[in-house]
C-alpha cells in the first residue's frame, strides 16, 4: 500500500475487549469506572504532595511523577477502548494508531524508570542517611526525572518510526485493544527482523535494565538492614520501603506475563493476553495510589487534610 493512502485513509480494526454483544455494557461501565477511580486516586495523590509541606521530600516528588505518569499511561488506551464500546465500533486511524503507541511506550517505560529511581531514593535513604540530602538535592531529582522522560521519550519515537517503515495490507485486525508493537508486527506484510531485534534490545533494556537496578538497590538494602541492632529499627526500615515494593512486584509481575511470557494463537490465548494486558494497562495505575495511601501514614494525613478541606498552597 502506497505511504500516502496509508497516512490518510488506512484505517486499523482493534480487536476489543470481548466479542460477546451482552458483555459490551458491562465492560463499558467497568472499565469507565476504573477509569475515572485512576485519574481520581492519582490527582489526589499529587495534590496531597503538592499541598502539604511535610510531603516536599525526594520520595514524593518521584511519587507524584509517577502518579503523573499513572494518569497520563491509563488515558492513553482507556478512552479510546469506551469510545469504541460506546459507539460499536473498533476503527483506529493510521495516525491515531501510530499516536497512541508512542504515547503508550513513553509512559509506559516511565514508570519502569521511576520505579527504579524510587529504589534508589531508598537505598540512599537507608544506607547513606547522613548524606541523603545532600545526594538526593532538588536539582539531582529534577535532573533523574528529566532523564527518565528523555530516555523513555527517545525508546518511543525509535519503535514509533519503525512501525511507520512498515507495510499494511489486506489483514488489519489488531488482536488487542489498543496498538501496541507485538500486535501491530504481526499484521505487517513487511520484512520486520529490524523492528523485532530493536524491540528485543530496547524493550529488554526498558524493562529488564530497572528492574535490575531496583533488585540490586534492595539487595543492598536488606543487607543495610540486617545490621541494624533492634528490631525495631529494622521493621521502621523495611516499612518504608513496603509500598514501593507492592507497586513493583505489581508492575514487573504483569509487564513480565504481558510481554515476556510466549502465547499460542488460539483465542484463549488472545484472551488472556488481553487479560493481562489489562492488569498492566488499567489495573496496576488504578491500585497504585490505594497500595500508597493505605501503607503510609503521612500520606494519609495528607489525604485526610484534603477531604477535610484544609488545602494550602503556600
Amino acid at each position: 500500500m502506497a505511504r500516502g493512502n496509508q497516512t490518510s485513509t488506512f484505517e486499523f480494526l482493534l480487536w476489543g475487549l470481548s466479542e460477546q454483544p451482552e458483555q459490551q455494557h458491562i465492560l463499558f461501565l467497568l472499565f469507565l469506572w476504573m477509569y475515572l477511580v485512576t485519574v481520581a486516586g492519582n490527582l489526589l495523590i499529587v495534590l496531597a504532595i503538592v499541598t502539604d509541606v511535610r510531603l516536599h521530600t525526594p520520595m514524593y516528588f518521584f511519587l507524584a511523577s509517577l502518579s503523573c505518569a499513572d494518569i497520563l499511561f491509563t488515558s492513553t488506551t482507556v478512552p479510546k477502548a469506551l469510545v469504541n464500546i460506546h459507539s460499536q465500533s473498533r476503527t483506529i486511524s493510521y495516525a491515531g494508531c501510530l499516536a497512541q503507541l508512542y504515547f503508550f511506550l513513553t509512559f509506559g517505560d516511565m514508570d519502569s524508570f521511576l520505579l527504579a529511581t524510587m529504589a534508589y531514593d531508598r537505598f540512599v535513604a537507608i544506607c547513606h542517611p547522613l548524606h541523603y540530602t545532600m545526594i538526593m538535592s532538588f536539582r539531582r531529582c529534577s535532573l533523574l526525572v528529566t532523564a527518565c522522560w528523555t530516555l523513555t521519550n527517545l525508546v518511543a519515537m525509535t519503535h514509533t518510526f519503525l512501525i511507520f517503515r512498515l507495510s499494511f495490507c489486506s489483514k488489519k485486525v489488531i488482536q488487542d485493544f489498543y496498538c501496541d508493537l507485538g500486535p501491530l508486527m504481526k499484521i505487517s506484510c513487511s520484512d520486520t527482523r529490524i523492528n523485532e531485534l530493536v524491540v528485543l534490545f530496547l524493550g529488554g533494556t526498558a524493562i529488564l535494565v530497572p528492574l535490575l537496578l531496583i533488585i540490586v538497590s534492595y539487595i543492598r538494602i536488606m543487607l543495610a538492614v540486617l545490621r541494624v541492632p533492634s528490631a525495631q529499627g529494622r521493621l521502621k526500615a523495611f516499612s518504608t520501603c513496603g509500598s514501593h515494593l507492592a507497586v513493583v512486584a505489581l508492575f514487573f509481575g504483569t509487564v513480565i506475563r504481558a510481554y515476556l511470557c510466549p502465547s499460542s494463537s488460539s483465542s484463549n490465548s488472545v484472551v488472556e493476553d488481553t487479560a493481562a494486558t489489562v492488569m498492566y494497562t488499567v489495573v496496576t495505575p488504578l491500585l497504585n495510589p490505594f497500595i500508597y495511601s493505605l501503607r503510609n501514614k503521612d500520606m494519609k494525613g495528607a489525604l485526610v487534610r484534603i477531604v477535610r478541606g484544609k488545602v494550602s498552597f503556600s
